[in-house]
């Protein structure tokens, strides 16, 4: 009997973060670490949001550990975009890496998801400067900057957190 009280303790054990805590948030320059316990497993979430000066939200871009060892990601932009093209994802001056598909709109935005491979992931840890291109719905072409600057060391904290 007490065998398995042991084992649910320690099985309860290996879900905690570090110190036994159920919750960790950490900044990596221009990107948050948000990592709790989901399901009984560690689950991380590395993002940056973009506000307009008048604090209403811009852009949202959340990317999310996966098992197979990729990350998932999430933008969240304005309203105001067509849907076709999607968005065009470029890092630095490079050819664009991905086009991306806008799955649905919010009442806070239009979504795109999209996994994101270890090439990809080694690409956007090089770079400087993410920058998510569209059209408008006035058939102007936009350019939104994300910074990547921390973003290598938070995924990595991710990576070794999610490991555990």
């Amino acid at each position: 009997m007490v065998w398995w009280v042991s084992a649910a303790a320690a099985q309860q054990q290996a879900a905690t973060l570090p110190n036994g805590a159920s919750s960790l948030q950490e900044t990596y320059q221009d990107w948050r670490l948000a990592c709790t316990i989901e399901e009984n497993a560690r689950v991380c979430a590395v993002s940056q949001d973009q506000a307009q000066q008048n604090g209403q939200r811009l852009l949202a871009v959340e990317l999310r550990t996966r098992a197979s060892g990729g990350l998932s990601g999430t933008l969240l932009l304005p309203f105001g975009i067509l849907f076709e093209p999607g968005v065009s994802a470029q890092i630095d001056d490079a050819p664009p890496v991905a086009r991306l598909p806008f799955r649905t709109c919010l009442p806070n935005g239009c979504v795109a998801l999209f996994p994101i491979d270890r090439a990809l992931m080694q690409k956007l840890k090089a770079g400087t400067a993410l920058k998510l291109n569209v059209t408008t719905a006035a058939d102007t072409k936009l350019s939104f900057p994300v910074s990547l600057k921390g973003l290598g060391a938070a995924l990595d904290r991710a990576a070794s957190l999610s490991a555990r």
